[in-house]
């Protein structure tokens, strides 16, 4: 099965459905697709519903684990960064691309201003203000946390 083309497939889907953006992905595990998705932003009104994400639940639900370990990742376009953190966060090592975000960029999806915002130590207020506060209650819990040893990644 080429799974390069099934992700494709997926993304191909919301050309004719309107779900989302033309997306799509699907996760290998020992050569069989145990996860699929495509972009269902619009479909769900969620900015999260991308088609590595929808893949990545899906495969999560199918393995009964949030830990996909061993698993391939194949998507029809280079991971936006949201996608690339669910993805190390995931634990898939391996990620196959089809567009590169060049190729998203000029059809109208442009990641580079999130890139930069990251790039610049989040200090970029156009896009968003990021403000601590309150770390003296909000610590406690994380010592409460490491109290009990709750280690989950």
């Amino acid at each position: 099965m080429n799974f390069m083309q099934e992700a494709i497939k997926e993304s191909e889907q919301n050309l004719e459905t309107g779900h989302g953006g033309p997306f799509g992905a699907v996760i290998v595990k020992d050569g069989r697709i145990i996860g699929r998705g495509h972009n269902e932003v619009i479909k769900n009104n969620d900015p999260t519903c991308h088609g590595e994400i929808q893949a990545i639940r899906d495969a999560c639900r199918q393995l009964g684990t949030y830990d996909l370990t061993g698993c391939e990742l194949y998507t029809s376009a280079e991971p936006c960064p949201m996608c690339l953190s669910a993805i190390i966060w995931a634990n898939i090592k391996t990620v196959y691309y089809g567009n590169s975000a060049k190729d998203a960029a000029a059809i109208g999806f442009r990641d580079d201003f999130i890139y930069h915002f990251i790039e610049t130590g989040c200090t970029d207020t156009s896009v968003m203000i990021l403000t601590q506060m309150n770390r003296d209650e909000a610590i406690k819990i994380f010592q409460q946390y490491a109290d009990k040893n709750m280690t989950i990644y």
